[in-house]
């Protein structure tokens, strides 16, 4: 189908309405401490969108770069919108966190500045101040003989305007840096919270002796945080990287957070020396640095502010007392995080590394923890003297500095260790552990659409596949044998692999239903949907009757409401688990679902290396046909996409049940491990949890 003016919505405006959606969960029936949870994130998402999509665009514009995409908005438009859009949501944030503080507060939890104290916890405060804050600060002077200091990225400081005592008309201008060794809130007590920086506040004049304060405000930067490596000049990849992430620290100025009501001689005197565009100054009249209210989140007094803890549980075929190779052997096993274990991912690497007649592991490692039991299994295992083949990305966003770490570590234990793909980031999620049985080898394999992470994994929805498949096994020889060599230009047979296969093989598939006319389905869940392609070929099969159906959690340029996408419909949904897998359906398709490691986004399907893995076996198909059901039924967490862009929350009618997904899965996974726990007949639980899958 041939681009038209308006068939694409932009993406930077679509990502803004995901964080919208994030901060409406504060609009909800929640605990109060799960809604300041979705206070973080926002703010969260927030600073890396202006670090890096903000910061791309500004890069844009100063190089005059005037074309637009296919929405045909300009990095200058783009810019305009984004910044009017922000400033506008800024009042919805600063409202629904002063209704929480107050909330909290009728629930005996406070957070008060240092002048809402009693006696008693003020003086806890100017202990703690003390014996704590005054030896780690950092007072900076500005003036002729004191340069502006250099601020590092979402660095957090107290600005003041002084004078001298003995000299009143002589005002100056310095700051006071608080260092991120500093908590964000100190607690005198169990159930109060105060903000470090008002602590600071009432202590400033014993920081400058002999200066009197007349005027103070708390404030943060952000700065450019993207990376550019180029990759074909660099003889050592883990030396550049090290160089980059020291100049991400220097990147340019690109917002300027300050309290509301600052003084106009300080604001003057930062905007002085940071030069950010007066657009891209944010005066908020809540707290600054909101990301860390996981601090107060997470006080165990106050469990019954949160949703009740939900422990992932461990269904059949596995258990704790068997090996999990002879579970494989007999069958493929898919399974559900969070509701299901990441135990069995990290009991296949452990088994594997203490199991003698295992030969190989290999593995590709994205994001992982930085205290991962995983990457502690494979440095046991090449300790032991098997061989370790591991694909480390130095590239992952923002866990540069950890996987550098765990890269390092690897090597010294004598892994081999891969650090990408000139010009590609390997986002792929897979493992390969080779045993050998008599004069055979015996391949086993996990391919996910999430990290090997446990921390992550027990708060994203995620897939993991487990498999013993003789055509899994020769791809993914293939898949590290590229990524060790020099032939990544190798195609696959079974999976289909990016930069050249997976948008070959969706574009034939969403063509294929398009053959079928009104008899074609379509369902796709993922992150985000952005490519032009795929976009137009999925409009050209709307306009032959095609029934779509897209669950993507963020990023939507697909715009549906249009004669040519009268057949498609868009949902989002977000609640208690960031929705993070990626699941195809494609009716006619032989087999019919696939699950995935890539968006649906020209990065992940062009400039990565993915991997999008076919599900031959009938019970992995059925988890995944209740999961897109289950998703489609949802008129709890879910919103609808219509035609200008704005998302509408999706309300249960009058004869319906509520279906929350997050929630009823959890009952459901819990009632399956309930009922296979009464029965010690292995192979009959297992049926009985699969019947119950495919039947509730």
């Amino acid at each position: 189908m041939q681009a038209e003016s308006g068939m694409f919505l932009n993406r930077e405006l679509s990502w803004l309405r995901f964080n919208s959606r994030v901060l409406d969960q504060c609009s909800r029936d929640l605990p109060a401490l799960e809604r300041l949870k979705f206070i973080a994130i926002y703010c969260t998402n927030l600073d890396e969108f202006y670090m890096i999509r903000v910061a791309g665009l500004k890069q844009l514009f100063l190089a005059g770069v005037n074309a637009g995409g296919g929405d045909e908005m300009t990095p200058l438009s783009q810019l305009k919108a984004i910044r009017e859009y922000i400033h506008e949501e800024k009042k919805l944030l600063e409202k629904y966190f002063h209704e929480l503080i107050a909330e909290l507060a009728g629930q005996n939890l406070f957070v008060k500045s240092y002048e809402q104290l009693d006696e008693d916890l003020r003086a806890k405060c100017d202990a703690y101040f003390f014996s704590n804050i005054f030896s780690v600060i950092v007072p900076i002077a500005v003036d002729s003989t004191h340069p502006f200091p250099h601020l590092n990225n979402l660095s957090f400081s107290l600005a003041v305007k002084i004078c001298d005592r003995a000299n009143p008309e002589l005002v100056k201008f310095g700051m006071i840096r608080i260092p991120r060794v500093l908590p964000r809130f100190y607690e005198p007590s169990s159930n109060t919270y105060v903000p470090i920086e008002s602590i600071v506040k009432q202590h400033a004049e014993e920081i400058f002796p002999g200066f009197k304060i007349l005027a103070s405000a708390a404030f943060r930067v952000t700065r450019n945080a993207d990376i550019v490596i180029e990759e074909e000049e660099a003889d050592d990849f883990m030396m550049i990287l090290e160089q980059g992430l020291k100049l991400r620290r220097k990147g340019a100025f690109v917002r300027l957070e300050i309290e509301q009501g600052a003084d106009e001689q300080i604001l003057e005197f930062l905007n002085t020396h940071t030069k950010i565009f007066h657009k891209d100054v944010y005066e908020y009249a809540t707290l600054l640095n909101l990301p860390p209210l996981w601090q107060i989140a997470s006080n165990k007094v106050f469990t019954h502010l949160l949703n009740p803890i939900y422990t992932p549980k461990t269904l059949p075929p596995f258990d704790e007392n068997s090996s999990i190779f002879d579970a494989i052997d007999k069958e493929d096993v898919l399974i559900l995080h969070p509701f299901e274990s990441f135990d069995p991912v990290y009991k296949l690497i452990k088994e594997a590394s203490k199991d003698p007649e295992v030969i190989s592991i290999r593995m590709t490692l994205y994001r992982v923890e930085k205290n991962s039991n995983i990457v502690q299994a494979l440095i046991d295992a090449a300790s032991d003297g098997k061989q370790v083949t591991v694909m480390v990305e130095l590239k992952a966003r923002f866990d540069e500095e950890n996987n550098l770490h765990w890269a390092k570590a690897l090597e010294n234990a004598g892994a081999h260790v891969i650090y990408g793909i000139t010009g590609f980031k390997v986002h792929a999620k897979v493992s390969q552990i080779i045993r050998k049985r008599g004069d055979k080898l015996k391949f086993y394999m996990h391919l996910g659409t999430g990290n090997y992470n446990a921390s992550s994994a027990k708060i994203y929805t995620d897939v993991s596949y487990f498999t013993a498949r003789s055509e899994f096994a020769k791809d993914t020889t293939s898949f590290f044998h590229i990524l060790s060599g020099f032939n990544k230009n190798r195609r696959l047979q079974t999976l289909a692999m990016s930069p050249h296969q997976i948008k070959e093989k969706i574009l034939e598939m969403i063509r294929a239903e398009g053959e079928k006319g009104s008899e074609g389905a379509i369902i796709a869940k993922m992150n985000s949907l952005v490519d032009a392609d795929v976009i137009s070929a999925l409009y050209e099969a709307s306009c032959k009757g095609v029934q779509i159906d897209l669950i993507i959690r963020g990023i939507c340029c697909l715009r549906p409401g249009t004669p040519y996408s009268q057949n498609i419909r868009v949902r989002s949904i977000i609640g208690k688990y960031l929705e993070h897998a990626r699941i195809f359906y494609f009716k006619h398709s032989a087999p019919n679902y696939f699950i995935s490691s890539a968006d649906w986004m020209p990065r992940n399907l062009e400039r990565r290396l993915e991997l999008m893995t076919p599900i031959f076996d009938e019970r992995s198909r059925s988890k995944l046909a209740r999961i897109l059901k289950l998703q489609l039924s949802d008129n709890v967490l879910s919103y609808a996409l219509d035609g200008d862009g704005e998302y509408r929350k999706i309300q249960a009618r009058s004869e319906e049940s509520a279906v929350d997904f997050h929630q009823t899965l959890e009952e459901f996974i819990g009632k399956i491990y309930k009922t296979f726990k009464k029965d010690t007949d292995q192979s009959r639980a297992t049926n009985l949890a699969s019947k119950l899958f495919k039947e509730s």
